[in-house]
């Protein structure tokens, strides 16, 4: 009986069978599980309509798809498309270099299952799992994307980038908290112009409040202390 082959690529030998070769085979097979654990590479992306196939070696090392970390490279004029075979279930650590204010997604061969998208502007950087858990329409998931919650520790701030990542606004924990707490956002934004984020309660649930409720007006505080001192 022939060898058979792993979804990334790893020879199953057969008891008896490939005398002679075992040494050669078993590390090749270690050289693939190195990739798999921690292995880099890069991939240029397709620019065209036909999608980047990503596809197995079975018996040799090299495979893009066989690596844990990827990164997607090349000027793209579009939308583009990476694939991967139905059956590969493994995680990556996926970063989109690409070039070019289009989406880039991430998906199994076929199928309907859930697949990743980087957004227009999205040049960074996905946790990605893929489940191969259904024969025609496996799935795969953001990690991140559904994580149920994080903590930065060490008052590391959440910083929150623009388009192309030059800047950021911060937000951070003071450098000793008392006791925890949390802040809840209200669950629909403003009315309109000048309004103001305020507490509703003791436990940390907000409003927008119209800052004309506030009483002396912007204007008149200014007169009262120029009259007033």
């Amino acid at each position: 009986m022939a060898s058979s082959y792993t979804g990334l690529g790893t020879e199953l030998m057969v008891t008896g069978e490939k005398a002679g070769q075992w040494g050669d085979i078993t590390n090749t097979n270690l050289q693939i599980l190195e990739q798999i654990a921690g292995g880099f590479t890069q991939q240029a992306v397709t620019d065209s309509g036909t999608p980047t196939a990503l596809s197995v070696s079975d018996g040799s090392t090299g495979a893009t798809l066989a690596h844990r970390m990827i990164e997607f490279t090349g000027s793209i004029s579009g939308a583009r498309v990476v694939t991967i075979p139905l059956d590969v279930q493994t995680f990556y650590i996926i970063k989109n270099s690409t070039s070019g204010a289009y989406t880039l997604q991430f998906k199994y061969v076929s199928g309907s299952g859930d697949t990743v998208t980087w957004s227009t502007t999205d040049k960074g950087t996905k946790i990605i799992y893929a489940t191969a858990n259904d024969g025609t329409n496996p799935d795969i998931l953001d990690v991140m994307a559904t994580s149920s919650e994080i903590t930065l520790a060490n008052a590391n701030p959440l910083k929150l980038g623009d388009a192309d990542t030059s800047a950021y606004v911060g937000l951070d924990a003071p450098s000793t908290v008392s006791g925890s707490y949390t802040i809840t956002l209200p669950g629909a934004v403003a009315g309109g112009a000048d309004y103001a984020l305020t507490t509703s309660d003791a436990s940390g649930n907000t409003q927008w409040t119209a800052t004309s409720t506030f009483g002396i007006s912007t204007g008149k505080a200014i007169a009262m202390a120029m009259i007033f001192g």
